[in-house]
């Protein structure tokens, strides 16, 4: 029978183990921690038969560009209200990338890189791009018709918010205060290369 004294004495032996045997314990817990399912909030979207991911929430493809429906969005730093706000948009309209979705949040990047989790209603599918944020160019210019060759109808500052009404894969059909026309699509922030949409 152990006594108290050889129970404190056995139990001061497991606490106090050589380092060497804590280095392994703690390789072991990580490799079953590697090993065991992802949690559903960072599973990624899933594969479509046609090669394109698909959100495990909404069926939409994700990553996908989308819009800010409010001019007040809190972004937080997981998917929950119990979350803290990472930051705030002011800005309705702006273009942001879902990266992936988890229950009724989805977490969003910006043109800056910058990302957190926003609630689903905060967003919109109405697409709109920023020209070219990373540019220094005084101005960039819109055209008539798609192409080069085409006459200049504006010029257009970087980082002005832009709607974009459709793409066709080398350029887009944009509007916005006081301007109706078409720029290359990879002088925007909110759309894919090669991307197509009416």
């Amino acid at each position: 029978m152990a006594t108290k004294g050889g129970a404190l004495r056995l139990m001061m032996k497991s606490v106090f183990r050589p380092a060497a045997g804590l280095l392994a314990a703690a390789i072991s817990t990580l490799a079953m921690l590697a090993a065991a399912p992802v949690p559903a909030m960072a599973q990624a979207a899933h594969e479509s038969a046609a090669g394109v991911m698909i959100g495990p929430v909404s069926g939409l493809p994700v990553p996908r560009f989308v819009s800010l429906k409010a001019s007040k969005v809190y972004v937080r730093r997981g998917p929950t209200k119990d979350h803290p706000v990472a930051y705030i948009y002011r800005r309705a309209g702006e273009p942001v990338e879902i990266t992936a979705e988890y229950d009724n949040w989805r977490r969003i990047r910006d043109s800056e890189g910058a990302e957190g989790w926003v609630w689903h209603s905060l967003l919109s599918g109405r697409r709109t791009a920023l020209v070219a944020p990373w540019s220094k160019d005084a101005a960039l210019p819109i055209h008539v018709s798609a192409g080069g060759d085409s006459r200049t109808s504006a010029r257009l500052e970087p980082k002005v918010l832009v709607e974009v009404r459709r793409c066709d894969g080398a350029w887009c059909r944009v509007e916005g205060d006081g301007f109706d026309g078409w720029i290359e699509q990879e002088r925007l922030w909110g759309v894919y290369p090669g991307e197509r949409f009416d």
